[in-house]
């Protein structure tokens, strides 16, 4: 027990040793570092426990969520088929057979297809669009520096407004001037064709009087009024100066009644032309306060050029070939006021400045496959509808004399030009050209109706050449026959039966056959029928095929049959031989054939072989 004691007594810790201890004992720094690693290690595989720990409960929550929603649907699917497999047997439908299922069918086909059609549409809609829409941004995209552009349209823009103010602001003294030359070229052609009917109706008059011998004085002297005296004195002494010009110049072939009545007093040209000097002027000073760029058609045209160079497609689509001519009327109206197409020395359209800007113009544009890039081809023809055309019109209807030869050959020449210009750029028959031509037509109508005059005097008033009947019935049937010839001169503008029409119809058949007929058989009578088959188109005749004329020719055939009978019986032998070759040339074989076998001139029939 003693030694238990002892035992216990040793291996009890003392008093002191049982002391705790109030601080940590210190540590040595490697015995620090290690218990630290050892923290750290231990914190690691903690955490590492943990997340795998959670790792776990989350795939075991899936599984368990899984299991339940399969054994959902299960019991959905098993309650669904016995759902199913129950129905009343009560309720009956109606009778099904083939064709309402093919029916149903059709219909079902038919609204799909319908469906696909409509989804093919706008698909294709779409295609367009995007094709659109990447065009327009690939237009954005190369086009360079907008703001360039749009100084430009805005710099044409206030140009246009400005040069349409301008205009406007013109357009009211160009009338008037135009109104004025108009009104004075008016009055002088009035004058000349009064003055012609007054003196052929009071010549007439007298030899009417001096021919039946009526109102005579005590010595036997016919009676005339003062008047109807001054106006034969005045007559005569104009052709009294004519002749002698023509003595003059050399010109000894002259008929009288050839020659164009259009001279005036000294006094009346003098004012006349002191008018149109001041008309002129007038004309000068319109655009004296504007600016050439304004005024000028070149320069116009150049700003229009520099749009079509510059943006072509702009200037397409705005359909500048309509605006332009319409700008460039008042500019071309005052360049032809003093345009004149009834006198031979009269300057071309082709020569004037505008003609050439406008050819220029045209000759510069682009060339291009496109329809609307050649649209500018179309400016000068429609100038000339619109402006040109119309004037020479007004120059037809109230000016033009068709008895003057000169004015006559001088307007043909300006509506050659004119119309074939037209034509070439134009197919289609305009209005204005219709009309141009119904006004040349009406116009020797009125001719024919008032200024043809061809009186019938008794043979015994005739024989003598120099007497005043034979005389003034020989100067009215040449202004007939220049007439005539006149109205022929329109061959190639206008057609062949209105021609024939005006020609021979009204004319020929009507006024000079009757003519002839009272004239006396004679080379006189023969050298009328030459200058009338001079004047008949070569054309008319051409076909080789023809051995009878054009019908409107058969009186005049007849009328050379009967002369070529009566002069075949007299000394004018010759002018048989020239009958007949009008006969030929007027492709009146047949004709001509029976009436050489009639008279045996076998000598002319090699004139009929070389035809």
């Amino acid at each position: 027990m003693k030694r238990n004691s002892d035992e216990d007594t040793e291996s009890e810790p003392d008093d002191h040793e049982k002391r705790m201890p109030f601080t940590p004992k210190p540590q040595t720094l490697r015995q620090r570092m290690a218990e630290e690693t050892a923290s750290r290690n231990e914190t690691s595989e903690e955490s590492q426990e943990d997340e795998n720990q959670d790792i776990w409960e989350h795939q075991q929550m899936k599984k368990a969520v899984k299991i339940i929603e399969e054994r959902d649907i299960d019991i959905s699917h098993s309650s669904g088929s016995q759902t199913v497999k129950k129905f009343d047997t009560s309720i009956s439908f109606s009778p099904v057979n083939l064709e309402i299922i093919k029916k149903q069918l059709n219909t079902r086909l038919t609204l799909l297809q319908e469906t696909h059609r409509s989804h093919l549409r706008e698909y294709e809609k779409y295609i367009q669009d995007v094709k659109s829409s990447k065009s327009t941004i690939q237009h954005l995209e190369n086009s360079s520096n907008q703001a360039l552009h749009y100084k430009f349209y805005k710099s044409m823009k206030i140009y246009m407004e400005s040069l349409i103010d301008c205009l406007n602001e013109k357009i009211i003294s160009i009338q008037e001037i135009e109104s004025s030359m108009h009104a004075l070229l008016l009055k002088q052609a009035m004058t000349f064709m009064k003055r012609r009917q007054d003196e052929l109706k009071h010549e007439s008059t007298y030899l009417q009087q001096l021919s039946c011998k009526e109102e005579t004085s005590t010595n036997g002297s016919l009676a005339v009024d003062e008047k109807t005296h001054w106006i034969l004195e005045e007559i005569e002494s104009r052709r009294t100066q004519k002749r002698q010009a023509r003595v003059l110049s050399g010109n000894c072939n002259h008929q009288e009644g050839t020659s164009s009545d259009d001279e005036l007093p000294s006094a009346e040209m003098t004012d006349f032309q002191k008018r149109q000097d001041d008309i002129l002027q007038n004309q000068k000073k319109v655009f004296e306060d504007v600016h050439d760029d304004f005024c000028n058609i070149q320069n116009i045209l150049l700003k229009f050029q520099q749009w079509r160079e510059k943006f072509p497609d702009s200037y397409y689509e705005a359909f500048i070939n309509l605006c332009i001519p319409k700008l460039l009327n008042p500019l071309i109206r005052v360049q032809l006021i003093h345009w004149n197409p009834l006198k031979l020395d009269s300057i071309g359209l082709k020569q004037m400045p505008w003609f050439t800007a406008v050819e220029e113009f045209m000759d510069s544009s682009m060339e291009d496959s496109k329809k609307e890039y050649r649209s500018d081809k179309k400016i000068l023809s429609t100038v000339i509808n619109k402006t040109i055309i119309p004037r020479l019109t007004d120059f037809v209807e109230f000016i033009w004399d068709p008895l003057s030869t000169s004015q006559t050959t001088s307007l043909i020449t300006h509506c050659r030009v004119i119309l074939e210009e037209h034509a070439t750029c134009e197919n289609e028959v305009s209005k204005s050209k219709q009309d141009l031509l119904k006004s040349i037509v009406s116009r020797m109508k009125k001719a024919i109706e008032d200024d043809v005059f061809i009186p019938l005097y008794p043979k015994s008033a005739v024989e003598n050449k120099t007497s005043p009947h034979s005389e003034f019935q020989e100067r009215q049937f040449w202004s007939g026959l220049k007439l005539f010839s006149n109205i022929l001169l329109w061959n190639g503008l206008l057609p062949d039966d209105i021609l024939q029409e005006l020609g021979l119809e009204k004319l020929l058949n009507r006024y000079l056959i009757i003519a002839l007929h009272n004239a006396i058989p004679g080379p006189d009578v023969v050298k009328k029928c030459n200058k009338i088959a001079a004047c008949l188109p070569e054309k008319w005749f051409e076909s080789s095929a023809m051995r009878t004329s054009i019908p409107q020719l058969e009186n005049f055939i007849q009328f050379l049959l009967q002369s070529a009978h009566k002069l075949s019986r007299s000394e004018f032998r010759d002018e048989v031989k020239e009958i007949t070759l009008i006969l030929v040339k007027i492709k009146a074989l047949n004709q001509a054939e029976s009436f050489i076998e009639e008279y045996h001139l076998d000598h002319l029939k090699p004139l009929i072989k070389e035809v």
